[in-house]
């Protein structure tokens, strides 16, 4: 039997969207073993949902592997206690692809790099920018370049991370049915200068640096107005440091002085809470790693 950990992940980080994704301290913990045929359970986060059968993203993930490096695929007792809220932002379902590659992979004694495994997740994920920082921890900028996924990764100081996700259904497809199909060249600009800058102040610690550039003209605007709560809960998060929108949405995160934590957190629970919207919210770290075996 082997067991594996996967890290949650946030995206977009304002303006680097579809090419910034940090790693969170949130985490899904799954164990393959060997079995007659393929089972899989989930206790945790989703698992009402993803009991219901044994055809998911992970297991998908699992059998495409074997398929890839022409191997048999037998039966296997696939368990999974899940940490990362589903349908909020925080790439639960990278964290699934990234799972099943990652644990077939060790299970066929590695014939894959890692490089190949981020190709896999990205063809099936179709896009890096979650499963890049899943795969590898850290923040990962990442670009499909042609053939090739280029990606560079940074260690990144312990910074104080809040996330509050309002329970709503905002699946990805109505997340990016919102967005327009052109921006304009001041907006791309705008984003530009301000994706290079954030990028610099994770890496030196910079919060009141990240506070002033984590603005965003392509994405967030549009899709805050489609979130219940979503534009107030923002604004008051900003008050308190660096804010966005995790990935597509809804959860808000926030990058805050860690002794103003608690109170932020709160508040922007309550901006969702008066509108008798209910909430998952936590304080968590950045993590610098990806996806391992325990």
């Amino acid at each position: 039997m082997i067991k594996i950990r996967v890290p949650a992940t946030s995206a977009n980080l304002g303006p680097g969207f579809d090419c910034l994704g940090l790693a969170l301290n949130i985490w899904n913990e799954v164990s393959f073993e060997p079995a007659e045929k393929l089972t899989y359970q989930v206790t945790g986060e989703g698992a009402e949902k993803l009991n219901k059968g044994t055809r998911n993203l992970l297991t998908k993930a699992f059998a495409y592997v074997h398929e890839v490096c022409g191997k048999e695929f037998k039966g296997t007792a696939i368990r999974a206690h899940n940490g990362i809220l589903m349908s909020s932002g925080l790439g639960s379902s990278a964290a699934a692809i990234v799972a099943g590659l990652f644990g077939a992979n060790v299970i066929l004694d590695k014939p894959l790099s890692e490089n190949e495994l981020l190709k896999l997740a990205t063809e099936m994920e179709g896009h890096p920018d979650n499963v890049a920082p899943a795969l590898f921890g850290g923040l990962v900028v990442s670009i499909i370049s042609r053939e090739e996924i280029i990606t560079r990764r940074y260690e990144i100081p312990e910074f104080t991370v809040i996330i509050v996700k309002p329970n709503a259904d905002w699946p990805t497809r109505v997340a990016r049915a919102v967005l327009p199909k052109s921006v304009s060249r001041a907006d791309a600009i705008y984003n530009i200068g301000r994706a290079t800058l954030v990028v610099d102040a994770l890496r030196s610690g910079d919060l009141e640096l990240l506070q002033k550039v984590m603005d965003d003209r392509i994405h967030q605007p549009y899709r805050l107005k489609h979130i219940s709560g979503g534009t107030a809960a923002y604004k008051t998060a900003k008050r308190y440091g660096a804010a966005a929108l995790s990935g597509a949405g809804p959860a808000i995160i926030a990058f805050v002085p860690p002794q103003h934590a608690e109170q932020a957190r709160l508040e922007i629970t309550s901006v969702f809470e008066e509108r008798g919207i209910k909430t998952c919210g936590t304080i968590t770290k950045p993590s610098m790693m990806g996806v391992h075996s325990v």
